[in-house]
């Protein structure tokens, strides 16, 4: 049903190409659309009772991601996120609670794909696998890292500001031993991409040295 999504305006709503459930190296944008188009495209999936269930927690996912990306906070919007999160929270576990026990759910074709292909290469290699050949049970968890930190967004957007003028990918730290003062080395998801640039204009002899003169240097300029 995603594939009969039109697109809308100028880059709000991109075309789904692929069948959402096997679509991969999802970006931003892809994520983004998704959850705009999901209430339309899960509605009457469901029997009535479970249909309401999805469909109140896929609505407050979309005014939860709507309220955590505003681009200027207020203490009121910052306490209406911390409620609509509580409300998240208890829609999740009365999915988790009542619509997953009910169904049984299994595995994504290309991951029974992935894993019988490892059970061969397993057996090829001498190798005993116990993985069976069929769909694996797949359980709905809560337990996960990602779910445990949107608790924090509201906390992290009153001691850092909107959730648009910060990132992981770049975070800096004071380093005192530098022989350059006032001097800062990332310490981001992307610092490693520095260092493999900076490889290259080394010439492979005393390498760490090297690297953390290019690094000073950088920030220097």
């Amino acid at each position: 049903k995603f594939q009969e999504i039109p697109t809308f305006s100028n880059g709000v709503i991109w075309k789904f190409l692929n069948n959402s459930s096997e679509m991969k190296r999802l970006v931003v944008c892809d994520f983004k659309d998704i959850l705009q188009c999901a209430i339309p495209v899960f509605e009457g999936l469901f029997p009535p009772d479970h249909d309401t269930i999805v469909q109140s927690l896929l609505y407050r996912f979309v005014q939860w991601h709507v309220l955590a990306k505003l681009r200027m906070h207020s203490g009121s919007m910052v306490t209406f996120l911390k409620e609509t999160f509580e409300k998240l929270s208890c829609k999740l576990q009365k999915f988790q609670k009542y619509t997953c026990a009910t169904f049984n759910a299994v595995e994504l074709p290309r991951e029974k794909r992935a894993h019988k292909k490892r059970a061969s290469q397993c057996a090829e290699n001498g190798n005993t696998s116990q993985e069976s050949s069929g769909a694996r049970v797949k359980k709905f968890n809560l337990l996960t890292y990602k779910f445990h930190v949107m608790g924090d967004y509201m906390s992290t957007i009153r001691l850092f500001g909107t959730t648009d003028s910060f990132t992981t990918q770049i975070v800096c730290m004071f380093m005192p031993s530098c022989s350059v003062p006032d001097v800062k080395f990332g310490q981001g998801e992307l610092a490693h991409r520095a260092l493999k640039m900076f490889y290259s204009l080394t010439n492979k002899l005393d390498t760490p040295a090297q690297l953390a003169k290019h690094e000073c240097r950088r920030h220097v300029l």
